[in-house]
């Protein structure tokens, strides 16, 4: 346990960012499978402008230091790729 009432604040103040960082992690996973839904049912221009807030929200996790920078790239790399695979055979 922690010997100085620095310590003990500084744990709360990890639990409340972990809360934060929790929040908007589930959140990331729910505009993916909302966006991968759009393109399962062929709803290509649903699904264009839906990237546009998926991308909003990846960006700004990362900027806020939820998710590696590079985590973000990768996966808005994944999902605009599949956009264009179903919309070039469309």
């Amino acid at each position: 346990m922690p010997q100085k009432r620095s310590a003990y604040k500084e744990i709360r103040k990890s639990k409340r960012r972990h809360q934060g960082n929790v929040k908007i992690v589930s959140e990331l996973k729910t505009l993916v499978k909302k966006f991968n839904a759009l393109l399962s049912d062929k709803k290509i221009d649903e699904a264009r402008t839906y990237l546009k807030s998926v991308f909003s929200k990846f960006d700004k996790a990362a900027k806020k230091g939820v998710i590696p920078k590079n985590t973000a790239s990768r996966k808005l790399s994944r999902l605009s790729k599949r956009l264009r695979k179903l919309a070039g055979a469309k």
